[in-house]
């Protein structure tokens, strides 16, 4: 097996800070005892949590075993008065992998199990901070060429059977950014023990959030390539692309506002259900190329302004008696841009099944065998 990305999760576990080996809460010092410092009372503000909603980690170490299965889809789609559109979606990818985590910090490497050539030229990265307080994500994504032609419409009466299922290299996408969100109820609910296992939801509670995300896309559309293909499947008088849709390049900056909400659902002892969406309000500013001849020449430059919205849910099922756990995870990202002639819209993400195990007991836990 080949390693063609290397994944690196920081999964905080706040609950347990950096400048101590075990950490009580800051309400349980002794009055008698020194006030401690700024620094030291700034990061004990991020474990100040309510221990009847949320049991904190018990353990220092953790190894675990995870699979994940990603997917994508890219659709091109023309406006009003001559409906186009264009779906193109590769073949998911499925990647196993170990990983240690030390406190705060979990991270790994996962390896492909796909062997062709099209998913050698793939590259993701990832990067996901959970904590009780506040989330990041940061993210970088180019796409290979395996795309596949589906769902393909190109107006009315036109029968495109004939092309689903079609290799096309002529896409490439790719997308750079960063998402950073607040959790209000930080108290009682608990994001890391859905997504990061370093906590324990014990009763449900849910939370509002609210960020800040910035994104920079790309997309590159061989569309002569597309004609060519249209002019072998079908009749010449149906094989043609709407102008709208005839653009070699697109790259475009997002900065979103977001909002939302996350519940988690404690069904029974030890098990846990989250479901959370956030919904951006996204400012777009773009450049590309739109190189045909046919389009007007104010849309030639294809430069403006638009906003959008965009979408990210996550869903979780975790079983975790602090020993052991185990679980799957689901984060889903749907990215829109549209101005009058022209929209695109990409959804990916990712399905995560693992198993670990958490060892290196706390004093303070200990002190309770």
């Amino acid at each position: 097996m080949k390693i063609t990305s290397i994944v690196i999760v920081a999964l905080m576990m706040m609950v347990q800070p950096l400048y101590a080996d075990d950490n009580e809460s800051a309400d349980t010092v002794p009055k008698t005892e020194k006030k401690p410092n700024f620094i030291k009372r700034f990061i004990d503000s991020f474990d100040r949590q309510d221990e009847n909603y949320i049991e904190p980690q018990h353990y220092i170490f953790t190894v675990m075993a995870q699979s994940t299965y990603s997917y994508d889809r890219y659709t091109l789609r023309s406006a009003e008065p001559s409906v186009q559109r264009v779906t193109f979606v590769p073949d998911g990818t499925l990647k196993v992998g170990p990983y240690f985590g030390w406190r705060w910090v979990f991270g790994g490497y996962t390896f492909s199990l796909t062997h062709s050539d099209f998913s050698k030229k793939k590259t993701e990265m990832e990067l996901n901070l959970y904590t009780s307080r506040f989330g990041i994500d940061a993210f970088y994504r180019r796409t290979g060429v395996d795309y596949k032609l589906h769902d393909v419409s190109l107006g009315e009466g036109i029968d495109t059977e004939p092309l689903e299922g079609l290799m096309f290299d002529g896409v490439k996408a790719g997308i750079t950014g960063v998402n950073l969100y607040y959790i209000f109820n930080d108290r009682r609910f608990s994001y890391p023990a859905a997504f990061a296992q370093s906590t324990c939801q014990k009763i449900s509670c849910g939370s509002w959030l609210a960020g800040i995300s910035y994104a920079n896309n790309t997309l590159e559309f061989d569309y002569e390539r597309m004609q060519d293909i249209l002019g072998r499947y079908l009749p010449p008088e149906e094989a043609r692309i709407d102008s709208a849709l005839m653009i070699s390049s697109l790259h475009y900056h997002d900065i979103d506002l977001t909002g939302g909400y996350a519940y988690n659902w404690v069904f029974a002892r030890n098990w846990l259900f989250c479901a959370s969406g956030q919904v951006g309000v996204g400012y777009k500013y773009s450049s590309g190329d739109a190189s045909n001849t046919v389009i007007d020449p104010r849309f030639t430059d294809f430069s403006f302004y638009n906003i959008n919205l965009n979408l990210v849910g996550r869903f979780a099922v975790v079983f975790n008696n602090t020993r052991w756990y185990a679980g799957i995870s689901t984060i889903v990202h749907s990215n829109t841009y549209r101005e009058s002639r022209f929209s695109a819209n990409n959804i990916y993400g990712n399905v995560s099944m693992y198993l670990g195990y958490n060892f290196g007991l706390k004093k303070r836990y200990r002190k309770k065998k």
